[in-house]
């Protein structure tokens, strides 16, 4: 299985950003996939779940602001950044976890991760 972010960079605030994580190795048919970020300091925290049939799940500080996407055809998962802010600024990860279940933030268990990719927000 293998996670590859890209899409990261250097934004002005109010800027935005395509985050993209092509993955391969495990089944489209039932996945949860996610996005997390961290920030130098402090504790990593999750931005968004995505399930297989496309239900998102939100964390409040990006709610309005970020959406999340997957596309079957190119197994690639997005995240849409608008409006940033500079505390949004962190290494980007997504995640994946091969059986769907519980697809809740907070809920569901990451069997995969990928390397990262650096946002910053000035």
């Amino acid at each position: 299985v293998q996670l590859v972010e890209s899409g990261g960079g250097s934004v002005e605030s109010g800027g935005s950003l395509r985050l993209s994580c092509a993955h391969s190795g495990f089944s489209t048919t039932s996945y949860c996939m996610g996005w997390f970020r961290q920030a130098p300091g402090k504790e990593r925290e999750e931005v968004v779940a995505i399930g297989s049939d496309g239900t998102t799940h939100y964390a409040d500080s990006v709610k309005g602001r970020f959406t999340a996407s997957h596309d079957n055809a190119k197994n690639t998962l997005y995240l849409q950044m608008n409006g940033l802010k500079v505390e949004d600024t962190a290494m980007y990860y997504c995640a994946a976890d091969s059986t769907g279940i519980d697809c809740y933030l907070g809920s569901w268990g990451q069997d995969y991760w990928g390397q990262g990719t650096q946002v910053t927000v000035s």
